[in-house]
């Protein structure tokens, strides 16, 4: 059976970086989904797509997948350069702020 691990990227709704610290070990389903024809929901025989196990580093990922005997494709993460200026928004509370505050 094959596995995936990846560490997750941040939503288009954050600005943090919460929930991207963990790394995640996840199954790819391998059925299609069908659609109940009376109530329209989508459904699978496949129960393993619905684990998705959290770690609090890869190598602690791997060593799982290893000790149940799992394959697995390790996805590493895109790292981003942070957006930091310097003196940015603090900049309005600063003791020394040049100016007045003006609203």
């Amino acid at each position: 059976m094959r596995a995936r691990i990846y560490q997750p990227a941040k939503t288009a709704m954050q600005s943090g970086l919460a929930k991207t610290k963990t790394w995640i070990l996840e199954f790819p389903s391998a059925s299609a989904r069908e659609v109940d024809p009376l109530m329209g929901w989508t459904s699978s025989s496949d129960t393993q797509a619905q684990v998705r196990l959290s770690f609090d580093s890869k190598e602690a990922a791997l060593a799982y997948a290893e000790a149940k005997g799992l394959e697995v494709q390790v996805s590493e993460p895109h790292k981003r350069k942070p957006n930091v200026r310097p003196r940015g928004y603090g900049e309005n509370f600063a003791p020394d702020r040049r100016g007045a505050w003006t609203h």
